[in-house]
């Protein structure tokens, strides 16, 4: 194999380990959320004690928009602050649903703590006051549109995509690798193959030579 050969493969190795790296996780975080959203469907799936959350309204706009990504941590409801964006399931729901909105007072209800929240974009504060039980999290950042591409990987045609697209496109690239590698390989083979027979060609015809000298000097001689 010459080195513009060599490094061909070298780079194509990279290009697999870089896929790998890029693709692996995304498939471990996806199927572990899905699993922990399908064992728990009351709770929201959390990694590391940090949770995903797609943001569906522009009720905390312009800072959060609809179909953003936000990233909230699990917090002590006690170390909460006024001031602070927290995500909550939305007493008012359907016990699932989930808002994200700003503390604007820290109060009690039927003694125990609650939080009074309203969105940035919303006239009026939240109907209801928020349980400590039902918070989620503390709002970290946020990720501008990959919400939308959150719940498309949520889809059947996204878990396509997701899954089966790298894992066909990984198997490709391999069988490719291999095949140029083989190519590569009898390619080498078959120089090889020419070198030895041109030597061959050479010795022989080295060979024929001497015994032609000898020969004459051997009638020279008589």
């Amino acid at each position: 194999m010459n080195n513009k050969e060599a490094k061909k493969g070298g780079a194509g190795t990279i290009i697999g380990i870089i896929l790998c790296i890029i693709l692996v996780p995304i498939l471990l975080v996806n199927v572990t959320m899905i699993a922990k959203g399908l064992i728990n469907p009351s709770k929201v799936p959390t990694i590391g004690g940090y949770a995903p959350l797609i943001v569906l309204s522009d009720s905390m706009y312009p800072d959060i928009k609809s179909g953003d990504l936000i990233i909230v941590k699990t917090i002590d409801a006690g170390d909460v602050k006024e001031g602070d964006v927290i995500a909550f399931f939305d007493p008012d729901g359907t016990g699932t649903s989930v808002l994200t909105h700003r503390v604007v007072e820290l109060t009690e209800e039927n003694g125990s703590l609650a939080f009074r929240t309203k969105g940035d974009a919303n006239n009026a504060e939240d109907p209801s006051l928020a349980p400590s039980e039902n918070l989620i999290g503390i709002y970290q950042t946020k990720i501008n549109g990959a919400g939308d591409v959150a719940m498309f990987l949520q889809s059947t045609p996204g878990l396509v995509v997701c899954i089966a697209v790298p894992l066909v496109l990984l198997i490709a690239f391999e069988l490719v690798r291999r095949r140029k590698y083989e190519q590569s390989k009898n390619e080498d083979t078959q120089a090889l193959l020419a070198e030895l027979e041109a030597l061959r060609a050479k010795q022989a015809d080295s060979a024929k030579k001497t015994d032609s000298a000898e020969e004459k000097d051997r009638e020279g001689v008589k």
